[in-house]
């Protein structure tokens, strides 16, 4: 009998939920905020952040991930320093170039030129002047003074460093230094894997007769 009436009370409570349930109305929310969490509109103006602003700065010291700084800084010094000591870090392959060259034709191309000869579309239709070529033996260029430049920019080349990433640059001088070289009528760098020389077994056991006639 016992076991009756409970069954009997679970089938009401059941019933008395689903029917209270209404599709064209909202049921009743319990605890609505984890529902309906309060946002906050891009660049808007709310007392409970700092300065009352919701675009923050970064924490100081914090740097973006994937992204690498770079030490040394924007001045005649720092472009000197970074021209006789910085080198390339990737490996200079047929790949590398390629992606390179991509590269160099969406961002330098238009004023470079095509061969690396200054005389870029810009260059042509008088848009801006005075882009040497790269085989230009007053500016003699290298792989650091290449990858300075385009991170700070000089003169009216401003800075490429939020439009490519730290790999994308090397890649890029990696090409500008291949379209020096055919300015230059020369052969441009391919990094090839050193092969490994096995040592002679002949000279092992020429060594270990020695060894036992030396007993």
């Amino acid at each position: 009998m016992k076991n009756t009436i409970k069954i009997l009370a679970l089938a009401v409570v059941i019933i008395s939920v689903v029917s209270c349930q209404k599709d064209s109305k909202p049921n009743y929310q319990y605890m609505p905020n984890m529902y309906e969490p309060l946002s906050y509109e891009t660049y808007g103006e709310y007392a409970v952040f700092p300065g009352g602003q919701e675009a923050m700065l970064p924490a100081e010291g914090s740097i973006p991930r994937g992204w690498m700084p770079y030490d040394i800084e924007n001045s005649n010094e720092g472009y000197k320093q970074a021209k006789d000591s910085l080198k390339n870090p990737i490996k200079y392959t047929k790949e590398n170039e390629e992606t390179g060259k991509a590269l160099y034709d969406i961002y330098c191309a238009v004023c470079h030129g095509a061969k690396g000869d200054g005389k870029g579309i810009l260059v042509k239709r008088e848009k801006i002047l005075g882009v040497p070529s790269y085989d230009d033996v007053g500016r003699a260029i290298t792989e650091g003074s290449i990858y300075h430049v385009m991170y700070y920019g000089i003169n009216s080349m401003g800075s490429y460093a939020s439009q490519t990433s730290e790999h994308e640059r090397w890649q890029i001088v990696q090409y500008v230094e291949k379209l020096k070289a055919d300015l230059e009528g020369k052969a441009p760098r391919i990094d090839t894997e050193v092969a490994v020389v096995a040592p002679k077994t002949e000279e092992h056991h020429e060594s270990t007769e020695e060894h036992s006639n030396a007993h």
